[in-house]
């Protein structure tokens, strides 16, 4: 059974990471995630803080068809379709 999970920055995904028993795969997902995770850490005056490091936390183990890597794979695919959508929400200012 292969399982995967993501490391986030608050609601930000940073990581995928999948493994079945004795094989891991892990992959970061693309610079502009972690650009994404900057900004939002200034916009929330978090940047450069304890807090900042204490907003990585890694997410539910999730089971998948496949092998990790092609877990690995599919996931961080997903992700990265959807940086805009993920962006839009962590950047968004609720309205005063």
């Amino acid at each position: 059974v292969t399982t995967y999970s993501i490391l986030y920055w608050q609601e930000i995904p940073s990581l995928v990471e999948a493994k079945d028993g004795e094989t891991t795969s892990k992959a970061q997902l693309s610079d502009r995630f972690q650009d994404l995770i900057d900004k939002a850490a200034m916009r929330r005056d978090l940047f450069g803080t304890d807090a900042y490091i204490e907003g990585f936390k890694k997410g539910p183990s999730i089971e998948t068809e496949g092998t990790p890597e092609e877990a690995v794979r599919v996931v961080k695919e997903g992700l990265e379709n959807n940086f805009e959508e993920i962006a839009k929400a962590a950047l968004h200012t609720p309205e005063a």
